[in-house]
């Protein structure tokens, strides 16, 4: 299956699971956040993915960042795409705001710090792309452009080379794990 056909059984699976469950307690509090929450950045795993502990304490939950993809690790600025947002984030308090999961059991979640939404920041700073889907540029599309036009970050003449998508670095070298 594919993963817009995925993402949209998923969605209607949540849609007809919200109604009954908006009108009863939480059962799962503990493992599901509510739609937006707050917690403290533990861990920077990549340009894309951190982890957050809920309110109250517990484990930390796995975040992806949704609406970028940031370079694979192994990849020309991916070690700068994570440096960036451990900087950025790392022992600090972030809202979440997200309820479905990807393939890999992270939370996909916008993200925002002080107010402002981390994937836009990452995007407007040559650190991650918008994330595209076929013929959609993805809602960071215009930072992308500004920051490619002004070459930031990964679409800089120093990277040596052209960026490459992480999907297609992927598909030509294989994951870096």
């Amino acid at each position: 299956m594919s993963f817009l056909p995925r993402v949209l059984a998923m969605a209607a699976l949540l849609g007809a699971w919200l109604p009954a469950q908006a009108s009863s307690p939480a059962k799962h509090s503990a493992k599901l956040p509510a739609t937006a929450w707050s917690g403290m950045v533990t861990y920077v795993v990549d340009g894309d993915t951190l982890k957050v502990r809920p309110p109250g304490g517990g484990k930390p939950v796995s975040v992806r960042i949704s609406g970028i993809d940031a370079p694979e690790i192994c990849q020309a600025g991916g070690t700068a795409s994570r440096d960036a947002l451990m900087r950025k984030l790392l022992g600090q308090r972030v809202a979440v705001h997200g309820r479905l999961h990807d393939d890999y059991g992270r939370l996909l979640a916008k993200i925002s710090f002080k107010g402002e939404d981390t994937g836009r920041w990452m995007v407007a700073q040559g650190l991650a792309w918008s994330y595209r889907n076929r013929a959609n540029a993805g809602p960071y599309a215009a930072q992308q452009r500004h920051a490619q036009a002004a070459g930031l970050g990964i679409f800089s003449a120093s990277q040596g080379a052209p960026a490459v998508y992480p999907a297609q670095f992927r598909k030509r070298h294989g994951s870096c794990h």
